[in-house]
């Protein structure tokens, strides 16, 4: 992201904040995340980065999509997003790297996103940031396997899939190469 360690930072504190307005003990998150009290602390603490996994469960407890929450740790963003000043997120981990095109606004309910996953990565998310979550998949260079609320679909470079997201997802990359796409995220 624009200024990595200082974002880093900022998104530890907001984690702590969401929790604490919704009046939850770091044990009451991790009853209703599957995470850790300790994976949780540390994350608020910043001592860890969070996996894009860990990110989606907290973004579906908190009820935000990752680009509304990862703005909300930015400035208010402007109309015009210059290549070189999108933000990007990036987990080693699972060789997922996020780019947002066009940070969210409170008042707006679409976003565009870039997103490339290394071959044999593969992506679970429990659950939806927020249920009924429209998304284009457009698939730019590479293949990429989505399951959405237990239908599986193969997507390669051209094709575009649309669906309206209410349960658990997968993204699973079969090579060889690398798989690059963008989502079109509108909020319902």
């Amino acid at each position: 992201m624009g200024d990595e360690p200082e974002v880093a930072a900022r998104l530890a504190a907001r984690l702590g904040e969401l929790r604490v307005e919704r009046g939850w003990s770091l044990e009451e998150l991790a009853g209703r995340t599957g995470i850790s009290r300790s994976t949780l602390s540390r994350l608020e603490r910043g001592e860890i980065s969070p996996t894009a996994a860990l990110l989606g469960k907290l973004c579906a407890v908190y009820e935000r999509t990752m680009s509304r929450l990862l703005a909300e740790v930015e400035s208010e963003p402007p109309q015009v997003v210059r290549a070189a000043a999108q933000e990007v997120w990036r987990d080693e981990t699972s060789g997922f790297v996020r780019r947002s095109v066009s940070p969210p606004h409170p008042g707006l309910r679409g976003e565009v996103v870039e997103a490339t996953l290394r071959p044999g990565a593969d992506i679970s998310y429990d659950a939806p940031p927020v249920p009924g979550l429209e998304q284009h998949i457009w698939v730019l260079e590479g293949s990429v396997e989505i399951t959405s609320d237990g239908h599986a679909h193969t997507v390669e470079a051209g094709d575009c899939l649309r669906f309206r997201l209410w349960g658990a997802s997968r993204f699973r990359c079969p090579g060889p190469g690398p798989v690059r796409y963008a989502i079109l995220v509108v909020l319902p």
